[in-house]
């Protein structure tokens, strides 16, 4: 599996993880978010373009509001990502368990 730029882009700004946070409570207007942050509206506009440009926030017009929304799938392609070096961390783990147990016994 190989996840596009983008995403790790996205993903990769602290800022940008918070509004992700913030999105998975329930969709907001780039001002909702704006005023979460200390930021401007641009500068949020901008971290959600970068959200938008990885997958992971997606944009629904309503009259002449902008509503953004979490979407989650690209997360969930990032935790299967992640997931495969899991069998190298069990392994260093066991051996460093099993390194302390016997140096203790």
């Amino acid at each position: 599996m190989t996840l596009p730029d983008p995403v790790f882009r996205a993903l990769a700004d602290p800022t940008r993880r918070s509004i992700l946070l913030l999105l998975a409570e329930g969709d907001r207007t780039v001002g909702e978010v704006a005023s979460r942050f200390d930021m401007t509206r641009p500068a949020v506009a901008k971290h959600l373009k970068v959200l938008g440009d990885g997958g992971l926030v997606t944009v629904e017009a309503r009259g002449r509001e902008r509503i953004n929304r979490l979407n989650p799938e690209p997360l969930a392609q990032v935790a299967e990502w992640v997931a495969r070096f899991e069998v190298f961390w069990d392994q260093r783990l066991a051996a460093l368990k099993k390194e302390v147990e016997t140096t203790h016994d």
